[in-house]
């Protein structure tokens, strides 16, 4: 299978929005693996030189010659997966993940976050990336251990949804922002447009879970990602598979009804896999499943249900 290198540069980024029309930024095969520059932040964010960060090449080029979507996230694609057809399923192992910065952002927004009414100023900090030695270094001193992963990630809407923006999480994927979805983590999305049209960004140095204040430790990463399009799949909404557990996933305004989404999915999963009735996989979620708040900033708040695998029964 093929290897390919996919640099975020002007006509490789789309800024803000999941839109099926987007042109392909490059073509694979099934099997394919691809090494996926991404950016982080929009010209605000960008930290003053005084502070002595060193900036990202390229992302002055790309704001100065992208369309800015309704949503804030740089996605570096899309990718056109050849065979991929409405109704297929896209498999994205993620293989390894960088750091292309030595720094990352954090922001608190008026009238947005967990609390908004508690915390009403703008606020942004910039924090000090040290990727080799895999910890991040606070404003305040405080050294905390870095945990990579990419928030913003799937498969293009449906083409007659539209052009739709980066900021909330639906069932082609986009800003799931789920800690959980790092290095050797595999995910499922469901295909809604020919070629699968996969993009990338929103890279992330570390996250709470609920990631409350709106963004996590922001910063720009790389990633190697190999696909691999299934046929022999039918999902309605994002899945992931971990070494030693399935996760799913749902997203609403309404954090209840998100938790309902996971839990179904979970549900039919346990179904897929055991054999098990709808009430035994209910019964078995309630003893060995964790609900578990993905984010609560989003518009779409979501929640992910994680069964460990060796509490799912084999056939």
């Amino acid at each position: 299978m093929s290897e390919h290198y996919l640099p975020a540069e002007p006509g490789t980024v789309n800024w803000g929005q999941w839109d099926a029309s987007l042109k392909p930024a490059l073509t694979i095969r099934s099997g394919d693996t691809v090494v996926i520059d991404t950016l982080s932040g929009e010209p605000e964010d960008i930290p003053d030189p005084a502070l002595g960060f060193t900036l990202v090449p390229g992302q002055q080029e790309v704001f100065d010659a992208t369309f800015r979507g309704p949503g804030p996230h740089l996605l570096t694609g899309p990718i056109f997966v050849e065979g991929a057809e409405p109704g297929d399923v896209l498999e994205v192992r993620l293989k390894a993940i960088s750091f292309r910065a030595d720094w990352g952002w954090n922001i608190q927004m008026p009238f947005l976050g967990t609390l908004p009414e508690d915390f009403p100023n703008l606020r942004r900090i910039h924090i000090g990336v040290d990727g080799a030695r895999g910890v991040a270094r606070m404003p305040w001193g405080q050294e905390l251990p870095l945990d990579p992963f990419f928030g913003n990630f799937g498969v293009a809407p449906a083409p007659e949804w539209g052009r739709l923006s980066s900021t909330e999480p639906r069932v082609f994927g986009g800003n799931m922002d789920n800690k959980e979805l790092g290095v050797g983590t595999t995910t499922y999305f469901p295909v809604f447009a020919p070629g699968a049209l996969f993009s990338v960004g929103d890279g992330h140095g570390r996250q709470g879970d609920g990631e409350v204040c709106l963004t996590a430790i922001e910063t720009a990463l790389t990633g190697t990602f190999e696909f691999h399009l299934r046929k022999d799949m039918t999902l309605t909404t994002p899945r992931a598979e971990k070494p030693d557990a399935w996760i799913t996933m749902g997203f609403d305004p309404d954090l209840d009804d998100a938790a309902k989404l996971a839990l179904r999915d979970m549900i039919v999963l346990v179904r897929e896999q055991s054999g098990l009735s709808a009430q035994d996989a209910y019964t078995l979620c309630s003893l060995c499943a964790d609900l578990r708040v993905t984010q609560t900033v989003d518009g779409n708040k979501g929640i992910h249900c994680v069964l460990p695998k060796q509490f799912l029964p084999l056939r």
